[in-house]
């Protein structure tokens, strides 16, 4: 018999809720309604952030079987992925993808992405601050205030993929 493998795109496109570590300028938490890169935030916190950032968010298991994976999209540049408390390791690289077999559960799940960045981000934005309100206190001076920011933070866009074989008739 033949057969012929069935990919379903189920892209996550719900708002995502924000942690970023306290002391280093973010605020506690925020809603990202829409992924892009912490750079392009109107808020100096978030746009000169260094270090994690967890993203979370709910969505609803697709019916009808077959191997589930996760694929994150972009990640700048570390990204920790948590599946209903379930850690799938970490993804340093791209293809930025994990398995959810054994994680996933029927309806409602609860997707947890701890994601780091560089830290050249932060050190530009204290370049631009007065040296009593820095954050960091370093001797490299690669980077300066008007040196450009690298991407950072979840990009996405983030896809569950389902994979099933159809047999052909």
């Amino acid at each position: 018999m033949l057969y012929s493998v069935k990919v379903v795109e189920h892209p996550l496109t719900a708002p995502w809720s924000v942690e970023f570590a306290p002391g280093w300028g973010a605020p506690a938490s925020v809603v990202f309604e829409h992924l892009n890169s912490w750079t392009e935030n109107a808020d100096p916190g978030i746009r000169y952030y260094s270090g994690t950032a967890r993203y979370r968010t709910h969505f609803e298991a697709p019916t009808g079987g077959g191997h589930l994976e996760l694929d994150l999209g972009e990640v700048r540049e570390l990204g920790h992925v948590y599946l209903n408390g379930k850690d799938l390791g970490t993804l340093w690289k791209p293809p930025f993808r994990v398995a959810l077999d054994g994680a996933i559960r029927p309806g409602e799940n609860t997707l947890e992405i701890a994601v780091t960045n560089f830290w050249p981000n932060r050190l530009i934005g204290d370049a631009r601050l007065p040296e009593s309100q820095r954050h960091t206190h370093t001797n490299i001076v690669k980077w300066r205030a008007d040196s450009p920011l690298m991407p950072s933070g979840l990009l996405g866009p983030v896809i569950l993929r389902s994979t099933s074989t159809v047999p052909l008739h």
